[in-house]
This record gives structure tokens, C-alpha cells and sequence, in this order.
């Protein structure tokens, strides 16, 4: 028998999101450690808002909201605000029951300051790490580091000369024409007036310039998650000096492997890994020059495992830049896009742990 099409308006509902949500929903077990990782932080939430006042949303479900707005791809908050409204399962995530009003885009902006001071971003991915650590998950021995390039939010015509030689725009309008070809402009003499903090790099020789970060991470060979990350200014030295500055705040005294790639192989950062207790199983790369890896290195099977493992580390930066935001960024200064990228790697440990777990044996 067919049903009626009736629209009935303002009923009651007695039924929670939490009791919408399949019990085998993927995302049941990353609320569990993002909630676990929440409540270690409490003292810091606590240290990072006054006493007084009105109250404000609660960080806790700024940054599961965040976490989600990464997850699924959400270009901006405002489409996020939006989704929280009529999406059940982002109101159970987030932890809004169904008469819950949501707070508007702003929220986010007006709450960031607060939370990039605090460090509440390091100290969320430091948790998400430290599970991972207790269950067994990550290696203390064997790593991974590399870099990858995140495009700033700004354009070639926002870079000028530091001392206002430069010509003015032609044309009017908000986008005015600027012709620079031919110039010699350089991070020394030139700097972006959007973002100042981002610097003018090639990804390789013929390539042309744009405005860039650089995003660092260390990666555990046991399962490939990211134990440590960082955001530097993008120049030629930058994955080498912090790659070794993660190296060095490793705990323990142990001895250890650093997989990398070519771009590592200089004579610089393999003595200082050596200095370190570290040995480096750095890609050779003998094209044009000597390598600073030899026989005493590579005679070794764990050289070759290494060799094949590290490859893993693209897989980050891959789901960082397709499924993440890192691509390109829409912050401007380095504590805010710091802030995002190790929001990120946070989010790409809590998916690989959760499919790690769900595959272990019961």
C-alpha cells in the first residue's frame, strides 16, 4: 500500500544523534581518542580563557569541528557552519544535540588567536602521538624525515620591493596589472605585501618562482605515522637544519635510523646525524658529485629497508595535500598555518590508527 506524502511541522523528537549514528560508523573510534586526547588538554583550555566573562564556545568542539572540516575536504568554515547545522553526523562529532544552535563562521577566527598561543595544536598532536606510543603502534629506532612545499595564500603581483622602488599598478580596479618580468627580484630585496612571512622559491631548475612555506615531518617506519612536524620558511637549508632539530629532540640516548631522501645526502647532514647517535640511511645521490653515504652504510639490509620504507612519507603529504588543506593554504603568517598543518598530521595519525586497530586480531 502506498504511503501518503504528509509533512508534519513541529513535532517532538525524542531521539538523539548519538542514537542516529550506526554503532560500526568509522568515525565512533577517532571521537573516542580525539575526546581522550580533548581531556588531557582541559588545563591548558583552562589557562588559555579568563575566568570571567561570558562564555564562549567550547574549544573542545572548535577543534573536533576542525578536525571534520579537514576529514571531509570542507573548503571553508562558513560551508562547515553551514554542514553543522543540518548534518546529523557532523552535530554528533562535533558533540551538538539536535537543538543546538550553531555558532557562526567567525567563531573560528575570533577563538584562533587564543588557541595559537596556548600551542593547543601541539600539544592536541603530541596526545594523538602519545596514544599511538601506548598501544604499541610506533617504532622508537627506525624514521623517516622529509618536506614538502605548501603554496601561500598570495599572489606574485602582492611582492614588492622593501624599499618602494617599485613601479605602481597599472589599470585601476582591486586586481591591477604588474608588470615584473625581467626584474630580478629576490627574498633579500623583495617580500609579499599579503603575507611577509612567505618567501619566493623554485621547486627545481626552469621552474618559476611563487610564494611558499615548508612543512616538515618525521615519520615512525613501524606503521608510518607522524611523530613530530613543523613549519619553516621555505629556502634551500630549511628541511635539513629542522629535520636534524627533530632528530635531536628524540628521547633517549639509543641508537637510531633516519631514512631520507637525495636532497639529504650532504656531507653537513650526515655528520650531524652521525653526531647524534643517528645513522643515516640517506638516498645516495651520486649524480654529478660524491655521495656522503658509503659502503659502511649501505652494505647493510636495513640501508634497503629503509630505502623502501621511507617512501611511505609521501603518502602524508599526499592525503595532507588531497584530502587536507596543505595544498595551499588559506592562512597567512606562519603560527596560523603551523597551526593547520600539525592539525593535519594529527588528523592523518588518527585515520591510520584507526585502520590499524580495526585490521589487529582481536
Amino acid at each position: 500500500m502506498r504511503g501518503t506524502d504528509v509533512h508534519q511541522e513541529g513535532l517532538f523528537s525524542y531521539l538523539s544523534p548519538e542514537s542516529r549514528i550506526p554503532k560500526d560508523h568509522p568515525l565512533r573510534p577517532v571521537r573516542a581518542m580525539i575526546n581522550e586526547a580533548l581531556g588531557e588538554l582541559s588545563s591548558q583550555f583552562e589557562a588559555a580563557y579568563a575566568d570571567t566573562g561570558r562564555r564562549s564556545i567550547a574549544p573542545e568542539k572548535l577543534i573536533r569541528a576542525s578536525l571534520l572540516q579537514i576529514f571531509y575536504s570542507i573548503r571553508s568554515e562558513r560551508l562547515l557552519c553551514e554542514q553543522l547545522d543540518y548534518n546529523l553526523l557532523f552535530r554528533w562529532f562535533v558533540g551538538l544535540s539536535m537543538d543546538d544552535p550553531v555558532w557562526d563562521h567567525s567563531t573560528f577566527s575570533k577563538n584562533r588567536d587564543r588557541l595559537l598561543e596556548a600551542d593547543i595544536a601541539r600539544g592536541f598532536f603530541d596526545a594523538i602521538v602519545a596514544q599511538a606510543q601506548a598501544k604499541g603502534l610506533t617504532s622508537d629506532e627506525h624514521f623517516t624525515v622529509d618536506g614538502t612545499l605548501i603554496e601561500a595564500w598570495a599572489s606574485l603581483k602582492s611582492v614588492r620591493a622593501k624599499d618602494g622602488s617599485d613601479e605602481p599598478p597599472q589599470g585601476g580596479g582591486r586586481n591591477p596589472d604588474r608588470d615584473f618580468h625581467g626584474q630580478k627580484r629576490t627574498n633579500d630585496t623583495h617580500e609579499s605585501a599579503t603575507d611577509p612571512e612567505s618567501r619566493l622559491f623554485r621547486k627545481g631548475r626552469g621552474k618559476e618562482a611563487r610564494l611558499y612555506y615548508m612543512g616538515h615531518t618525521l615519520m615512525e617506519n613501524r606503521h608510518g605515522l607522524v611523530v613530530d612536524g613543523d613549519l619553516t620558511e621555505a629556502n634551500g637549508t630549511a628541511e635539513r637544519d629542522t629535520a636534524t632539530e627533530m632528530i635531536a629532540e628524540r628521547p633517549g640516548n639509543h641508537r637510531i635510523t633516519v631514512g631520507a631522501d637525495k636532497l639529504y645526502d650532504t656531507k653537513d647532514f650526515v655528520a650531524g646525524l652521525r653526531d647524534l647517535t643517528a645513522t643515516p640511511h640517506v638516498a645516495q645521490n651520486d649524480t654529478n658529485r660524491r655521495s656522503a653515504i658509503d659502503a659502511r652504510t649501505t652494505r647493510h639490509n636495513g640501508y634497503d629497508v629503509s630505502q623502501r620504507v621511507r617512501k611511505c612519507v609521501e603518502e602524508i603529504f599526499g592525503w595532507g595535500k588531497e584530502i587536507g588543506p596543505i595544498r595551499k593554504t588559506k592562512f597567512r603568517g606562519k603560527k596560523p598555518i603551523r597551526f593547520q598543518l600539525l592539525l593535519t598530521f594529527a588528523g592523518y595519525n588518527l585515520i591510520r590508527m584507526r585502520n590499524i586497530l580495526a585490521e589487529a586480531p582481536t
